[in-house]
């Protein structure tokens, strides 16, 4: 059975990843990890997680733990993923990577480690969100320089990075329908005279509010029509299970960088 090491065990999403490896009849929960000076250390981690003892302690290092897993899943921040990112790849440890918020020369340390160990990276691990990365390369392909594109994004009032790595990686995937290079051609948010809309950009909105799990809108329009494609998650066991199939996905798999495109068989 394969053993899975979650990290930033004790947050939000850590906790919903224990709960869904837990109800996986073919994963098992190896390790479970938190800040180092968390006084948490030592406890079990299904407790902690409210699923009841599962005789997994936490610990405060992926070192500490480093015979205990065969895959790492990090949902955390930049700085921690890739030093858990390094560890794996010098361990030979698969590792599925949900952190958003990394920068173009940190993504490019994910793609170096990857050369070392095999990586799944996503900013969304829905498989819902997914299937409209699919559609929505479909769609903008069709649509073409006709359409206005306007992306709007909605999360909890606690996220850090805006616009989501979501939002950003639906941007992406128009842009690369339509030819156009989305660090050139992005508005992120207006205000003031701004002046007419240019017909090659694409634009932005970010909400923050509440505990939204996480809403994205694709919105194409043109005179007398307009197309929206949404995704609302309700709930984070929606990414949780999302990680789970890419576990499953990646057992056995050569070293490389694959995403959930890859996991679910959707690229060409």
């Amino acid at each position: 059975m394969t053993r899975i090491a979650v990290t930033g065990a004790a947050g939000r999403m850590g906790k919903v990843l224990i709960e869904a490896i837990d109800e996986a009849d073919d994963l098992t929960l190896g390790a479970a990890i938190v800040h180092p000076d968390s006084s948490l250390i030592g406890a079990d981690a299904g407790e902690m997680a409210g699923i009841g003892k599962n005789g997994v302690a936490l610990a405060g290092n992926v070192a500490d733990v480093k015979d205990a897993f065969d895959i790492l899943v990090d949902f955390t921040f930049p700085d921690l993923t890739l030093e858990n990112l390094e560890f794996c790849s010098q361990n030979r440890k698969a590792v599925i990577i949900g952190t958003t918020g990394m920068t173009e020369a940190e993504k490019e340390q994910v793609k170096v480690a990857a050369e070392k160990t095999p990586v799944v990276f996503a900013p969304n691990m829905s498989v819902g969100i997914n299937v409209m990365l699919d559609l929505l390369h479909k769609a903008a392909t069709v649509l073409g320089d006709d359409y206005d594109v306007e992306i709007i994004e909605t999360h909890h009032r606690h996220k850090k990075d805006a616009p989501s790595g979501t939002a950003l990686r639906l941007g992406e995937v128009v842009a690369d329908a339509l030819g156009r290079d989305l660090r050139e051609c992005a508005v992120y948010g207006r205000e003031g005279f701004t002046g007419e809309r240019s017909q090659k950009e694409i634009g932005f909105e970010t909400i923050r509010a509440g505990d939204v799990v996480g809403d994205h809108t694709v919105l194409f329009a043109t005179m007398g029509e307009r197309i929206e494609l949404t995704h609302k998650a309700s709930s984070r066991m929606t990414f949780a299970k999302g990680a789970v199939r890419a576990a499953r996905w990646l057992q056995g798999k050569p070293a490389g960088l694959y995403d959930m495109q890859d996991v679910l068989g959707l690229k060409d």
